[in-house]
């Protein structure tokens, strides 16, 4: 597992506290997206359809160190949009750093050389820069040519400045497992700390439905690499749970709760990927007016197919807590990749609350 050890500490330690107090919901990672704005249009991601006076908003650095007291979760990860984009975002990275968080910064790249000065080297920091595969599949991924080298160079510069770095790594359909893995061996050759891979999802304003893969289709990819993998010495940056969990062999239920996000609409129900379930004010609110238990897989047409890592690690690693002996197993086999999958479960209602839903096409 691609994280360092004093970060494995806290957030243990974290954990138990969280166990200790018998804490039943609590957020692990902060989902801070402080402006929509991007230098990319990717058709994966609606966020740049949204009008120009959204666009341009920003929180501020008050807002987003507000956001991160309220939630104390122990890992900040700043989503966007594209937050290098923000004049600001040094000071809240450097309030957030002394809050003694740990930071993973995520960006496309694009600007990270001239912005890289604005940024000291922290155990606290980690720029996890998106290369979703190989040349030519990340530069189709981003509608843009030329975006794969340009994050490569990034990648080694802030290596060589002495700076955590992640590669962040979303699957669409049509991936091979042997296409995934020569990409997994490429970018652990780079020598980034670790590198996180999940199915994408379909964001609900995203321009591209289509190349959204299946969850059977996801689990079936995954085992492909997970087989290639027996041997590699990658350094996949999720709990061995998830992994599992990615290869078809764990039936868990979504912890949204465990990402909480904030944005420039407020703290955004249930989670980063539903942008249209409404917002409010504070943490707590959130926590306490969401009906968590109307999400999730079989609860609800909009959360099929959905195995992401904002949504499944955090059970991931509460399932580790419950069953450190099951983890360590998993950590020391590794997924497995052959034998029936669990049955994970589908909607098959017709009605939320007694309220009639309309499945939007665009999130199959």
């Amino acid at each position: 597992m691609g994280v360092p050890l004093r970060q494995q500490i806290a957030v243990g330690t974290y954990l138990m506290k969280q166990k200790f107090k018998g804490v039943d919901k609590y957020p692990l990672v902060l989902m801070l997206e402080p402006l929509f704005r991007c230098n990319l249009a990717c058709s994966g991601c609606g966020k740049i359809a949204y009008p120009d006076d959204i666009l341009n908003k920003r929180l501020s650095v008050e807002e987003c160190l507000q956001a991160v007291d309220e939630c104390g979760a122990p890992m900040v990860s700043i989503p966007g949009g594209e937050p290098l984009i923000h004049k600001e975002m040094p000071e809240i990275v450097a309030g957030i750093i002394e809050r003694k968080k740990f930071i993973y910064l995520c960006t496309n790249a694009l600007l990270l050389k001239k912005k890289i000065d604005d940024y000291t080297p922290s155990p606290y920091l980690t720029f996890s820069i998106h290369l979703d595969g190989n040349q030519l599949r990340h530069d189709t991924s981003v509608c843009q040519e030329g975006v794969f080298d340009i994050a490569v160079d990034a990648i080694k510069l802030a290596l060589d400045k002495g700076f955590r770095v992640t590669i962040n790594c979303t699957l669409f359909q049509g991936e091979t497992p042997q296409e995934v893995a020569e990409f997994l061996d490429y970018a652990t050759e780079l020598g980034v700390e670790g590198i996180t891979i999940a199915p994408g999802f379909s964001y609900e304003h995203a321009p591209d439905q289509d190349s959204f893969i299946s969850s059977h289709a996801a689990k079936e990819l995954f085992r492909g690499i997970f087989a290639i993998g027996k041997n590699k010495s990658w350094k996949l940056n999720h709990s061995s749970l998830y992994l599992d969990y990615l290869a078809g062999n764990q039936n868990y239920d979504c912890t949204p709760w465990g990402n909480p996000t904030r944005n420039v609409f407020g703290w955004q129900k249930p989670c980063y990927l539903l942008s249209d379930e409404g917002y409010v004010d504070s943490f707590q609110e959130m926590m306490d007016s969401t009906p968590w238990d109307k999400y999730g897989a079989g609860k609800n047409p909009k959360c099929e197919g959905c195995m992401a890592h904002c949504g499944y690690e955090a059970t991931a690693v509460s399932d580790t807590l419950a069953h450190p002996l099951k983890a360590l197993g998993a950590a020391i086999r590794g997924p497995k990749v052959d034998g029936p999958m669990v049955e994970a479960p589908s909607y098959k209602g017709s009605s939320l609350s007694g309220i009639p839903v309309t499945v939007d096409s665009r999130s199959a």
